[in-house]
């Protein structure tokens, strides 16, 4: 058997605790970096669906500006969902882009019936994952409000 002198058996002590050392650093770095690229991801989308959003109804209210009538003003989506918050930014952003064209529009003009129907019990798709659409509840004044439940279909 061979026998180590005892300045190698601290030399490779030592070695060993380093790079074990930078292993698990280098692991929890990446896994905190990681974290907080996805947090800003998220934050990102949420901020570019609500200059989109802004945009579209700034438009859309120069638009109507002198008609002096009772116009829909801003749409607000509530989503009650079973998926990320990905999904969901994504999820409400679909529905935005289907509501978008009432902004500027008389009140009394819109139909409710017709509202529920544009995307209730609806297929979408977001990353792979297949949601169905069903609205639950739609509150409109100059704010259309609406309530959507979206299951994950497997």
């Amino acid at each position: 058997m061979v026998k180590l002198s005892k300045a190698f058996k601290y030399f490779l002590s030592i070695t060993t605790g380093i790079i074990l050392g930078m292993i698990i650093g280098v692991a929890s770095l990446s896994v905190f970096v990681s974290y907080r690229i996805d947090k800003y991801h998220q934050e990102i989308e949420y901020l570019k669906n609500v200059i989109e959003d802004k945009e579209v109804r700034l438009a859309k209210l120069e638009e109507s500006i002198n008609k002096r009538r009772f116009i829909l003003k801003s749409i607000e989506i509530i989503i009650i969902t079973e998926g990320d918050d990905i999904d969901k930014i994504e999820l409400e952003k679909y529905l935005k882009e289907k509501y978008n064209m009432l902004i500027g529009k008389e009140v009394k003009n819109i139909d409710i019936d017709i509202l529920s129907q544009i995307v209730d019990n609806r297929l979408m798709r977001v990353n792979d994952k297949e949601y169905k659409i069903s609205v639950k509840k739609i509150f409109l004044t100059d704010l259309l409000k609406i309530w959507v439940e979206t299951k994950l279909i497997e």
